[in-house]
C-alpha cells in the first residue's frame, strides 16, 4: 500500500475501528502507513491537522504556526459537524470548509490509508493531488526517542525531566522606569531589553523526590536531605541502650554530620515505617538485642542491606556511607 504505483482508491469498511492501532490490524498495514486527521478547536475556528499515524503532533509547534492562544481537540458534536463523521473516522478526502495543515511526515506518502468521514469507513490507496489537495505543510512532529539528530549524525534520546526554573523576558517595562539605557550604533539612547530567572525551592525539593523514591517512600539525595544519618533508639528505656544511642549521636555530631535522633515512646515498626517515608540517607538502630552482642545496625535508606557492625565501628562505617 505505500510506495510504487498509484493504487485505486477504495473505501473499505471498517466497523468499530477508531485507533491507529485498530485500523492498522484490520487493513492489514503498519500505522505509518496511515494518515490520521484531528480536529482541533481554535479562536480563529476549527482546523484539520494531519500527521502519519505512527508519530504525534507537537501542540506548541501547531499552535506557534497558527499564532492562536487557545488550542484543544473539538468535541465530538464539533468533530461530527465537520466531517459528517465521529471522531476516528476523518481524513483529507472531500473534506472542505476547513483549514488543514499536515506534517512534513506526509507530503510525501503514497497509497496511503486515511478515515473517509463515514461512519465505520476508511479510504486506502489515498494519493496526494489526485484525491485530496493540501499545500500547508509544516514541522508539527513531537520527537521521539530514536529520531536523527537536526544537529549531528547521531539518534536523540529522550529523558524525564522537571522544569525547576523560570527564564521571563521582561521587555523595557522596568529599563524605561529605571533610565538603564544604551546608546546605538547611531548614537541614539534606547533602554535595555531586561530579563530575569530564578529557581523554584519547591519545585527542586519535587524533582529530587520524584527521581528518587520508592514504594514506602522519599529516598533523600545526600545534599538535600533535611538529616544526613536517622539514629533510632528502640527501647529507650534501657539505660543501655539509650547510652549506646548518645554517645554514637555526640561522636556523629562531632564530625559534622546532621542526625535526627529518634528516641520517640514508640514502637520499633512505627520508627522503621517513619524512617523509611521520610528516606534519611542513613539509618543508625540501637536495640537491646542487637546491643547484647556489642552490636548496632546501620543501613542505608536506597538498597536497605542491614548490616550489624560492633558499637565501635559504627560511626566509621556512617561516614564510609555517607562518602566521607
Amino acid at each position: 500500500m505505500e510506495g510504487g504505483e498509484p493504487q485505486e482508491l477504495k473505501e473499505v469498511a471498517t466497523p468499530g475501528q477508531k485507533s491507529i492501532e485498530e485500523v492498522s490490524k484490520f487493513l492489514g498495514i503498519e500505522p505509518r502507513q496511515l494518515v490520521k486527521t484531528l480536529i482541533y478547536e481554535t479562536e480563529k475556528g476549527l482546523v484539520a491537522v494531519l500527521i502519519r499515524g505512527d508519530r504525534e503532533i507537537n501542540e506548541v509547534k501547531l499552535a506557534n504556526h497558527l499564532d492562536v492562544q487557545h488550542l484543544n481537540l473539538a468535541s465530538e458534536d464539533k468533530v461530527r459537524e465537520a466531517t459528517k463523521a465521529p471522531v476516528g473516522f476523518a481524513g483529507p478526502v472531500g473534506l472542505s470548509g476547513l483549514r488543514m495543515v499536515a506534517d512534513e511526515t506526509v507530503r510525501n506518502m503514497t497509497n496511503f490509508a486515511t478515515g473517509a468521514n463515514k461512519d465505520d469507513a476508511h479510504y486506502t490507496g489515498v494519493n496526494w493531488g489526485r484525491d485530496a489537495d493540501l499545500s500547508e505543510f509544516v514541522d508539527l512532529l513531537l520527537v521521539s526517542g530514536g529520531d536523527p539528530c537536526p544537529r549531528c549524525d547521531g539518534k536523540l534520546e529522550l529523558f524525564r525531566g522537571i522544569e525547576v526554573g523560570h527564564i521571563f523576558k521582561l521587555g523595557t517595562k522596568y529599563s524605561e522606569k529605571l533610565g538603564c539605557n544604551f546608546t546605538d550604533e547611531d548614537g541614539q539612547e534606547r533602554p535595555m531589553i531586561m530579563g530575569c530567572y530564578g529557581l523554584g525551592i519547591g519545585r527542586t525539593v519535587a524533582a529530587a523526590i520524584e527521581q528518587n523514591h520508592d514504594a514506602d517512600g522519599i529516598i533523600w539525595p545526600r545534599p538535600l536531605a533535611p538529616f544526613e544519618v536517622l539514629l533510632a533508639a528502640l527501647n529507650p528505656d534501657d539505660g543501655e541502650v539509650r547510652r549506646v544511642a548518645e554517645q554514637i549521636y555526640g561522636q556523629l555530631l562531632e564530625k559534622g554530620i546532621e542526625v535526627l535522633y529518634d528516641d520517640r515512646d514508640e514502637r520499633p515498626g512505627v520508627k522503621f515505617k517513619d524512617a523509611d517515608l521520610v528516606g534519611f540517607p542513613v539509618r543508625v538502630v540501637v536495640g537491646a538485642k542487637s546491643l547484647a552482642d556489642g552490636k548496632v545496625e546501620v543501613s542505608l535508606r536506597r538498597d536497605r542491606q542491614k548490616q550489624l557492625v560492633p558499637v565501635v565501628e559504627a560511626v566509621p562505617r556512617v561516614m564510609e556511607l555517607l562518602g566521607e
